[in-house]
């Protein structure tokens, strides 16, 4: 019985949590669209519901059910509290996943961002920009599974003394060195895959950045060159200034995509090797060890992490809108 009524306080917890949210979505909408003139309800309900509808079910009631999951044990039915959090923290599998995972953020976003901007500044109104641009821009149109599987031939490895198909070995042979196993070596197989990302990020950071660029004011630049400033001084006095906003917002989109990488290290390590990453292993805990309180505590995490960077990205945008 206790059972029960436990089942049904939860379903109305779910139920009270989406007409809160709905309602407030609504009520800030309702306030947007009828500024100068007050929106009719009938006039929200019909061009919004259908997509705040889906919204809740595909987005909501998932977040809160992970949320409530994260609280219990593998089969979802015996309360632990916070025993999932302190395993997360208290393990040593779990914490060096945690230290990879910071690896990806920090090293991703930082050399995408730094490459893509040099690439932008270097073909900026040079000859067949085009051409060059579409050649950083090419790896994006790639999914990430292919990417890695491109990469996994340019690592492959083979013992010393045969015909080495990889890219590196080769040229490692070649230079009179031994044969190198990249993805299977720790912690160094981390930092190879994140070259594979880097390569696919990169362009994204390039097109952004040239665009930014191409914007800035034509007057700015010339009164910079008439007061004698070499193009090392426009770098840094001018182009630098008026681009940071965007610097910030191509390298906040990239933390975003690098904290939910999954493809790349599930295609390359499968998790193994002391190169796995939160979100690979929310999977490994929710359908491998089939623990769905772990896996939904992770979940959780990863949720947390996202969500400030998300928020910060979308406020500057409105500053900027």
């Amino acid at each position: 019985m206790n059972a029960d009524m436990l089942k049904v306080g939860t379903a109305l917890l779910y139920m009270g949590a989406f007409i809160l949210a709905v309602g407030l979505v609504v009520h800030r909408l309702d306030a947007i669209l009828g500024r100068g003139r007050r929106a009719r309800p009938w006039y929200v309900a019909v061009f919004l519901g259908p997509t705040l509808l889906l919204l809740c079910v595909g987005l909501a009631y998932p977040m809160l059910r992970t949320l409530y999951l994260s609280f219990f044990d593998a089969t979802g039915e015996s309360f632990v509290g916070g025993a999932n959090y302190a395993w997360i923290f208290a393990n040593d599998d779990t914490l060096l996943m945690l230290r990879n995972t910071l690896l990806w953020v920090v090293c991703v976003p930082l050399a995408s961002t730094v490459i893509g901007l040099v690439y932008a500044v270097l073909v900026d109104n040079a000859r067949r920009e085009r051409i060059a641009t579409a050649l950083i821009v090419m790896p994006m149109a790639i999914s990430f599974v292919g990417a890695t599987i491109i990469w996994k031939f340019v690592y492959a490895y083979r013992d010393a003394g045969q015909e080495q198909i990889g890219l590196l070995n080769e040229v490692l042979v070649a230079l009179g060195a031994k044969p190198r196993q990249f993805l299977t070596d720790a912690p160094g197989n981390t930092f190879y895959m994140i070259v594979m990302l880097v390569w696919i990020q990169a362009g994204f950071a390039a097109v952004v950045l040239s665009a930014a660029i191409k914007n800035l004011p034509a007057e700015v630049a010339e009164a910079a060159r008439l007061d004698g400033a070499d193009p090392r001084q426009m770098f840094w006095w001018v182009t630098m200034p008026s681009i940071r906003p965007t610097v910030l917002l191509v390298a906040m989109t990239i933390t975003v995509a690098t904290l939910k990488v999954f493809d790349i290290v599930r295609t390359s390590t499968g998790g193994q090797f002391e190169s796995s990453v939160l979100a690979l292993e929310v999977y490994h805990q929710s359908f491998r060890a089939y623990d769905s309180g772990r896996g939904a505590a992770l979940a959780v995490l990863l949720f947390v992490l996202v969500v400030p960077i998300a928020a910060v990205q979308l406020r500057r945008l409105r500053r900027r809108a």
